[in-house]
């Protein structure tokens, strides 16, 4: 195994334009106070004299790289690049459930739960809003599918959304019903802590004008060991 492990915040790049960080499971984009841990607060601790704005923001629970702009020029050309579709990011899942397609796109609605304000649903709804996304299953084992989850719009929890409507909850996403504990036909056990959900690379025109910017991030210590404990291997973790 590799030796990613759940550790803290890492600058993944860092200059006039960018900062880009893999955020570690458990620790929010953001928060609602100042003395509330969350990753912009981490970094503003560090670099107290930048102004950041987070072109995309992961759940408390989702892994993976954050991309910050630190000018109003990158700000206004990542938004550009998000309107035109040219902004990529790619998010590795993992479901203990079958998959029949190896490709396709999920294009339901993500509404507001009217039980729960934590909570969105796949369907017409109070705060409704279009969003797709693309999907790939990047490898399958007896036990479960890794797939490579590309979001086209950016709602909230959009793809945890649409791959619990699709059938195909994430490991370990008990807000919508995913199971955390799997049993494998040798009697073994292998539990997921949060949701098998993590931001692997992002790509989109560079602000600087020269050509496209890719960031990728390795997934971390304990997804690698739940996709290992499932039957796969780490290479099927690459993006």
């Amino acid at each position: 195994m590799s030796d990613v492990g759940d550790v803290g915040p890492q600058i993944i790049h860092h200059d006039e334009q960018l900062l880009i960080v893999d955020k570690p499971p458990g620790l929010p984009t953001t928060a609602p106070t100042s003395t509330e841990p969350c990753l912009v607060h981490w970094i503003r601790e560090r670099f107290p004299h930048l102004r950041l704005h987070a072109t995309s923001r992961l759940d408390s629970p989702v892994s993976g790289l954050v991309t910050f702009t630190l000018t109003r020029r990158a700000n206004r050309q990542l938004l550009d690049a998000r309107r035109s579709g040219s902004y990529e990011r790619v998010y590795m899942g993992i479901t203990v459930h079958e998959v029949p397609a190896d490709e396709g796109e999920w294009s339901w609605p993500i509404s507001m739960d009217p039980t729960n304000p934590k909570r969105r649903v796949a369907g017409p709804g109070r705060g409704e809003r279009e969003a797709l996304t693309r999907y790939r299953v990047a490898a399958r084992t007896p036990s479960a599918t890794l797939l490579q989850l590309l979001p086209v719009t950016g709602r909230t929890h959009q793809l945890r959304v649409h791959a619990a409507k699709a059938g195909a909850v994430l490991f370990g996403d008990s807000l919508y019903q995913g199971e955390r504990r799997k049993v494998l036909p040798d009697g073994s056990v292998v539990t997921a802590r949060r949701v098998m959900l993590h931001c692997a690379r992002v790509s989109f025109p560079s602000p600087s004008g020269a050509g496209r910017a890719s960031f990728e991030a390795p997934a971390r210590a304990d997804t690698q060991k739940v996709w290992l404990g499932l039957g796969g291997g780490l290479s099927d973790l690459q993006p």
